[in-house]
């Protein structure tokens, strides 16, 4: 299984969940985050803003859905400018339902 960690811009979260959720990929969990890349913040007159305002999304996937789901969020979440985001993908060894106490 692999983990996908997607930071997005907030106006493309609504775009990026309902293409993934098309695709058949629903569960996930957002949270709203802040954060800066290579541009460390945004400047706007004389007013300088250090941290972002970004959308987290976490989803865990067979390791052959990866590249579908990394191609999904960077086809509706690409706008062409500095700032659309970064895409992290790590394996998961073992994950658990908090309910039942089930393996995955």
């Amino acid at each position: 299984m692999k983990m996908i960690r997607a930071i997005v811009r907030p106006e493309k979260e609504d775009d990026v969940v309902l293409a993934l959720e098309g695709a058949g990929f629903p569960a996930m969990t957002k949270a709203h985050v802040f954060g800066r890349g290579k541009q460390k913040g945004l400047q706007v007159g004389p007013v300088h803003y250090d941290l972002l305002s970004k959308v987290m999304l976490l989803l865990v996937v067979n390791d052959e859905d990866a590249p579908k789901v990394m191609s999904i969020i960077t086809d509706n979440s690409k706008t062409g400018f500095i700032g659309d985001g970064k895409i992290f993908v790590s394996d998961v060894e073992s994950a658990y339902t908090v309910r039942t106490g089930e393996g995955l």
